[in-house]
């Protein structure tokens, strides 16, 4: 059934948050699965630093959009 009224498309904004997030995740997957990262607190640092980078960009990129 077609539509009668058109309405002008809205794209969304990016969730940096959660992209960053998700990219980081998988690498580290992809770094424990290789045993590239072996020590416990290694990976334990290294998720801290990147939710704290992906927390930064997300402020920033929000404070950019002046929302």
């Amino acid at each position: 059934m077609p539509r009668d009224v058109e309405r002008p498309r809205q794209l969304h904004r990016t969730d940096w948050m959660a992209l960053l997030s998700g990219v980081l995740f998988i690498v580290l997957g992809i770094l424990t699965v290789t045993r590239t990262i072996t020590h416990t607190l290694v990976l334990v640092g290294v998720t801290v630093l990147g939710l704290a980078f992906a927390g930064l960009v997300a402020i920033v990129a929000r404070m950019v959009r002046g929302k």
